[in-house]
């Protein structure tokens, strides 16, 4: 072969393969816009028309878009589908004073959009923006079908998210890799979780609690998890998948008799679980064929999440054991996937600070590559733990902000925190190698205020100034500008959504009606202490109802209207309890009558206040989980799962009742206040008999009777009754006499 011909040949090939990279370039180029596109439709899609795309490269690594207008038309560019939603929404909101949150949304745009007068490029210094919480799975989205799912993934797109853990439909992953193993139908039964329980089960806190788990479920369920990850991955995003951690089910110890094994308890009231040693050969094995099993199903993004130790401990503290079990893990991972990074919740950092001092949380994650390992600081904003672990040690991180434990309904936030930490962590010198934000609240659907101040963090590396941040966010969310709103939320910015520097407040308070009956002023879920003085807040109940007139028209403040009144009324059922409390401890029938009436009223007032938001209803998650039943038994099962979980969460005895309490409509009328009424009615009969009341024995019946009313099939009303600006003004009437100056 002469050397000119093997010139030709080898200029031949390197065109061919040019050809083919910029072809592929091109395609990939075309797919993101189209995702882009396919997003506008699904927001906006009268005006979708208005706006040109185009794709742009990304600065460094570092995702950028920019807005600009370009004749009549508003141009968007972004280095993927991503980037370009988050412009949409910056243009939406800077240009249209638009507004798309969980609670209430403003989206009253002109026919013909304005055209920005100026070109505006904006580039994230974060590498990750994480998005969602084991628990949030549960908490808000056991019963999620495609149509919810589909706009959770564009309000994430539009925030900035791109990388969002994505465990749906991860149990029938494991059923098949278990099936392969050899384990039967039978021995299985007892091992995967009720829907409304996975969190829980992954992080191998539980086994089997409010199952058996229909296959019908998983495989449904699977088919979800493929739509959710193929829409995530158009946008731009790369989600987290699940990695195994050693929970493995109670029949492993027969089928495997030299394995490894130990038990552990979540101490919860649940039976112990299974964990294979991290040092046994089957625990690579397992972990090598699950990943490859996922990976062949969905694919993989080469981002994996463990957690072995969630709220248990290691069974030794010694840094070189905690060192081999961490590398061992990571090996695991690494024998499916080369390319595995494994993505660890830092919980354990804060929940169980006494066991994981410095040499053993240095220990843990030292194991593991810096570049294989990603630690999430998960509840930044209440103990910044990458401060007392130099910034994990050399591992990436990312500032996490968690805001909300278990669906609770209560204003609250730090919001001076959220404004200035990000950026502050950011520009110290000490952090370490920090390389995103996000959110990791337990659930979602509360305080929409929080979140979109936070995710606002997304695209700058300064601090907000939170008097300039929050005039744009009233104004976006109410479409006009409010002298009386302006007032209101200064208000709640020093009251709910302020934590004093001396007060350690983990979440907001709840209603002692959520508590199961007492004479005591708060339970152990149930903490009704504020971070405020409650009449501080009463004066912004009094500003909202006086900006009915200019704000009437959105639903956003639709929704900031119900949520204060319910807030200040929730509040105010502590005073009228602790007078019942004060009447029987004086033997007072009549004032005893008068105090338990009223506060009965309450609950029937404040069940009518959040029944006329459909945010605030019972019945839509009843009758969601029963639509996911293929049969009556499945249906009978799911709603029992929905109802417990908000309820006792476990069975009758379960520590953790009402650690997940809703002021829902339907629950207040259906369950808090008969359980009220039945103490009440008791502790009568004991004041008219001059006696003790039987305490023991009402605990004792009360718990049969919530397991009953968990078991009991029942419909609740899946629409709002009445209309949320009348009765907010009826019971501001009916009510600000009697709480203004009562805390």
């Amino acid at each position: 072969m002469s050397k000119k011909y093997l010139n030709k040949r080898i200029i031949g090939v390197l065109f061919c393969c040019v050809f083919i990279s910029l072809g592929n370039s091109s395609v990939k180029a075309q797919l993101n816009l189209r995702a882009a596109k396919g997003l506008i439709d699904r927001v906006i899609a009268k005006h979708a028309a208005q706006f040109i795309l185009e794709e742009i490269p990304a600065n460094n690594g570092r995702d950028v878009f920019v807005v600009e207008g370009q004749g009549d038309k508003i141009l968007l560019k972004g280095n993927n589908a991503g980037s370009i939603a988050a412009a949409l929404y910056f243009y939406l909101k800077q240009d249209c004073h638009i507004q798309i949150t969980w609670n209430g949304q403003h989206l009253p745009l002109p026919d013909k959009l304005p055209v920005p007068t100026k070109l505006i490029r904006q580039e994230t210094p974060y590498q990750y923006r994480y998005y969602l919480n084991y628990c949030t799975f549960n908490y808000t989205m056991s019963w999620w079908d495609w149509d919810r799912w589909e706009k959770e993934i564009d309000w994430m797109a539009l925030h900035g998210i791109n990388m969002p853990l994505a465990i749906t439909g991860e149990a029938y992953t494991w059923y098949q890799v278990y099936k392969d193993m050899g384990f039967s139908d039978a021995e299985l039964k007892g091992f995967f979780s009720g829907p409304a329980y996975f969190a829980w089960f992954w992080m191998g806190n539980l086994d089997g609690w409010g199952g058996p788990l229909p296959l019908n479920w998983m495989k449904s369920h699977f088919e979800l998890q493929k739509k959710i990850l193929k829409r995530e991955r158009a946008l731009g995003m790369k989600p987290v998948l699940p990695a195994f951690t050693g929970h493995v089910p109670k029949a492993f110890k027969e089928k495997f008799p030299e394995a490894k094994l130990k038990t552990t308890n979540w101490h919860n009231g649940f039976a112990d679980t299974y964990i294979l040693d991290a040092h046994d050969p089957l625990f690579a094995e397992i972990g090598k064929r699950f990943l490859q099993k996922q990976k062949e199903l969905l694919g993989t993004d080469h981002l994996y999440s463990a957690d072995t130790f969630n709220e248990n401990e290691p069974p030794s503290d010694a840094p070189a054991y905690l060192s081999d079990l961490s590398r061992k893990i990571y090996e695991g991972m690494q024998k499916a996937d080369s390319a595995a990074v494994w993505v660890m919740q830092g919980w354990l950092f804060f929940s169980d600070r006494h066991f994981w001092q410095a040499p053993q949380t240095k220990a843990l994650l030292e194991a593991v590559p810096d570049d294989k390992m990603i630690i999430l600081d998960l509840a930044t904003e209440i103990e910044p733990v990458w401060k007392r672990t130099e910034a994990f040690y050399g591992k990436p991180w990312i500032w996490n902000m968690l805001n909300n434990f278990g669906g609770n309904n209560n204003l609250f936030g730090r919001m001076e925190t959220v404004a200035t930490q990000p950026a502050a962590a950011l520009n110290s010198a000490d952090k370490g190698r920090l390389s995103g934000i996000g959110l990791t609240m337990e659930a979602t659907n509360q305080n929409p205020v929080i979140y979109e101040l936070m995710m606002d963090n997304t695209w700058r590396g300064a601090p907000i100034d939170l008097d300039q941040w929050l005039n744009t966010y009233i104004r976006n969310r109410y479409g006009v500008v409010s002298k009386h709103a302006l007032k209101a939320w200064d208000i709640l910015r020093k009251t709910v959504y302020t934590v004093p520097k001396d007060k350690y407040k983990r979440d907001g308070n709840e209603s002692i009606i959520q508590a199961r009956p007492t004479f005591d002023s708060m339970t152990r879920w149930a903490n009704t202490r504020l971070n405020y003085d409650g009449n501080d807040l009463v004066p912004a109940w009094t500003e909202m109802i006086a900006a009915i007139a200019d704000c009437k028209r959105s639903d956003g403040f639709r929704f900031d209207l119900v949520d204060v009144g319910r807030q200040v009324l929730a509040n105010y059922a502590l005073i009228l309890q602790q007078r019942v409390a004060a009447a029987y401890k004086a033997k007072d029938k009549v004032a005893f009558r008068k105090q338990a009436n009223a506060f009965i009223a309450l609950i029937s007032d404040l069940d009518q206040l959040v029944g006329t938001r459909q945010d605030f209803l019972l019945g839509p998650w009843v009758a969601a989980a029963r639509k996911w039943g293929t049969t009556s038994k499945e249906k009978a099962l799911y709603e029992q799962n929905a109802k417990d979980l908000i309820t006792l969460w476990g069975d009758k005895n379960c520590p953790l009742n009402e650690y997940a309490c809703r002021q829902w409509s339907g629950l207040l009328s259906d369950f808090y206040k008969p359980r009220w009424e039945q103490f009440f009615k008791l502790a009568t009969e004991a004041l008219e008999q001059g006696k003790p009341m039987d305490m023991a024995g009402f605990n004792s019946s009360i718990k049969t009777w919530e397991w009953n009313w968990v078991k009991q099939r029942k419909d609740y009303r899946v629409n709002t009754k009445g209309d949320a600006i009348q009765v907010s003004e009826q019971l501001y009437k009916k009510y600000i006499g009697q709480v203004a100056g009562a805390f």
